[in-house]
């Protein structure tokens, strides 16, 4: 048999049976599915956090991008580890005080049943499309590393049912726990593969040499652009604390300084994969020129010693698992605490609530292949999408820092702005005076914001209860 499809059978067999011993913690009700019970510790929230960032955009994407560009797309990661950090130090242990389960209830406890209803429908389409592209890459490690075995297509389904799987199984305790497995794997593997991919090319020197002159490959500015690595440090950031994969971890953290320590390590760790990653994609364009951008680094390294491939393989299809677990968990969570209980049964107790949490991985995974089979160019899709998120991380900062300037439609209307700036960024490409759509999006929705704190004479529900006054005390 081949030896990678044996390092493949056994990956998915650790992963399922560490799936199986979190389901027993899982198994409690609702919020020990969702939030491991509020108990996740600080090495815990590091590697979810770390899984949750380093999946197929971090690896596969970012070689994509650096077989035309290179080594500068190693800063899609430096980014999303600023963002953590940034995270960390401003609001990760506030997020954790709070003591809710989603993004959305948060914006249901100081604004209004609207603001709710538009935060949870974004998050969710935001979510679907990242999960979606967690499928592609998927599909496209497993298709390389075992061509005879799968296509694209049947790499994204086998894929698919692990994601799906695994997240049903044990929730929030099997992601987290299969990320203290699959971190070490998937740092050890890319580690590994770079040190092999540059030497097979003959060290970094001659990989210069090889690669087309008329490109800054080893530049870490121009190949991408300043412009675009601002566009994804604000991106990420603005992301990192507001959507809802990330901001789970901080609910489900122990305390608010675990969640702060989490995301501080887990961003320092983000930084150097990337620059690894992309080092990979420039031996694959001289390695293999013709093959297309999404599988250059699957090539590479599926070129090297089979032993080493299989298992660097199995550590970036570690990577994908992780991200996909993590954001298909938040998106379920998102429709049990923001939908179901909100709107269709608010009597629904934790059994209830684990069941359909359940229920809403199998059809949001369902949902998301489907989505899968239309999408591609990984890092330019989850980078618009994720834009979006400048209204949700706007309306916190203001909420947190300086409530007096929050109205009751404060979020409401920062949000549908946001949305409309998307579509109009998509739709109309007179309006994209802006090398990225996040310049416009934080220029509409702060205006937007400011605007309304004008306008709008009703403020935040909790400024006008007195009984409520060390909640305010805390946000000022």
């Amino acid at each position: 048999m081949n030896i990678s499809l044996i390092i493949v059978i056994i990956y998915i067999f650790i992963l399922f049976s560490i799936s199986f011993i979190a389901r027993k913690k899982a198994s409690k009700g609702g919020e020990s599915y969702t939030l491991a019970g509020r108990n996740l510790t600080t090495p815990l929230v590091t590697c979810s956090l770390v899984g949750l960032a380093i999946g197929g955009a971090s690896t596969i994407g970012v070689a994509e991008q650096a077989y035309s560009v290179g080594l500068s797309a190693g800063w899609y990661n430096v980014a999303w580890g600023l963002g953590a950090i940034v995270m960390g130090v401003v609001l990760a242990g506030r997020y954790r005080e709070f003591n809710v389960s989603t993004v959305p209830e948060l914006f249901g406890r100081f604004y209004d049943r609207k603001s709710r209803v538009i935060c949870v429908i974004c998050q969710i389409v935001i979510n679907l499309v990242v999960v979606s592209l967690q499928y592609i890459a998927g599909g496209a490690i497993l298709s390389s590393l075992l061509p005879n075995v799968f296509t694209l297509k049947t790499g994204m389904i086998v894929s698919a049912c692990v994601f799906i799987s695994i997240t049903f199984i044990g929730g929030m305790w099997s992601a987290g726990l299969c990320n203290l497995f699959n971190v070490p794997l998937k740092y050890m593997g890319v580690i590994l593969c770079t040190i092999l991919a540059v030497a097979s090319r003959g060290g970094i020197q001659n990989l210069s040499l090889q690669l087309p002159h008329n490109i800054p490959y080893f530049s870490f500015i121009k190949g991408t652009g300043f412009w675009v690595i601002l566009s994804w440090i604000l991106v990420m950031t603005t992301q990192a604390m507001s959507m809802q994969g990330p901001v789970q971890l901080t609910f489900a953290s122990k305390d608010a300084k675990t969640a702060r320590n989490g995301f501080i390590i887990g961003g320092l760790l983000m930084i150097p994969i990337g620059f690894l990653c992309a080092l990979i994609g420039m031996a694959a364009r001289t390695a293999f020129p013709g093959v297309p951008a999404t599988l250059a680094l699957p090539k590479m390294i599926l070129s090297l010693n089979p032993l080493i491939a299989g298992l660097t393989l199995a550590a970036l299809w570690a990577a994908d698992v992780s991200s996909a677990c993590s954001i298909l968990l938040g998106s379920a969570t998102l429709f049990s605490q923001d939908v179901y209980k909100q709107f269709i049964n608010p009597n629904a107790d934790d059994k209830n609530l684990l069941v359909i949490n359940k229920l809403c991985v199998c059809i949001l995974g369902i949902i998301t292949f489907a989505l899968a089979l239309s999408m591609g160019g990984i890092l330019k899709a989850i980078s618009i999408g994720l834009s979006l998120s400048t209204a949700f991380t706007i309306t916190f900062l203001f909420t947190i820092f300086s409530p007096k300037l929050c109205r009751k439609n404060s979020a409401f209307f920062t949000t549908l702005v946001g949305i409309v700036v998307l579509f109009l960024w998509q739709l109309v490409p007179a309006v994209r005076i802006f090398p990225h759509v996040i310049f416009m999006e934080w220029i509409a929705c702060l205006s937007t914001f400011l605007l309304v704190s004008i306008l709008d004479k009703e403020g935040l529900k909790h400024m006008n209860k007195a009984s409520n006054s060390s909640l305010l005390s805390e946000l000022d």
